[in-house]
């Protein structure tokens, strides 16, 4: 059941990035990459293990923010199959947490070491931290409303 759970979740993942990458690309054409949180993080990421420049790793990195996305809500997955008692607060509660949780964790505490950008005085102001706050909350409802259909 947990494997099974977590297999959900990779597929929750993935969905759910797609539909947050849709509006962080009409972002990232104002404010480029620096701009979109998630893919700066995965561009630095990208650059360190492939030994490439920053500005060409892009792509890897974009590749890394889908890979990230998945794992992520295999976590999930697998988290509510072990602690199912989670479910009766529902995906309208669930998935939002899960978001923030995610932000917090994966973003918030870590973008400045890895990207040397600092969340709260980034050159763009508070609009980038605005922005990937909500689409966290949005991966994070889509992730748990999937994983909730198919368990």
């Amino acid at each position: 059941m947990v494997i099974e759970a977590a297999a959900y979740g990779l597929f929750a993942g993935i969905v759910a990035t797609a539909v947050m990458s849709v509006p962080q690309y009409f972002f990232w054409r104002r404010w480029s990459t620096v701009g979109i949180l998630e893919w700066h993080e995965n561009q630095m990421i990208a650059s360190k293990v492939m030994g490439r420049r920053p500005e060409d790793s892009f792509s890897i990195g974009f590749l890394f923010h889908f890979a990230n996305g998945g794992i992520a809500a295999m976590a999930y997955g697998a988290f509510i199959a072990l602690v199912p008692q989670f479910t009766l607060l529902g995906p309208l509660v669930l998935g939002p947490a899960f978001g923030v949780f995610l932000w917090v964790f994966t973003l918030a505490l870590i973008h400045k070491p890895l990207t040397g950008v600092s969340i709260t005085k980034h050159p763009l102001g508070w609009r980038p931290s605005a922005l990937s706050v909500a689409l966290h909350v949005l991966y994070g409802t889509i992730v748990a409303y999937i994983v909730d259909a198919l368990l």
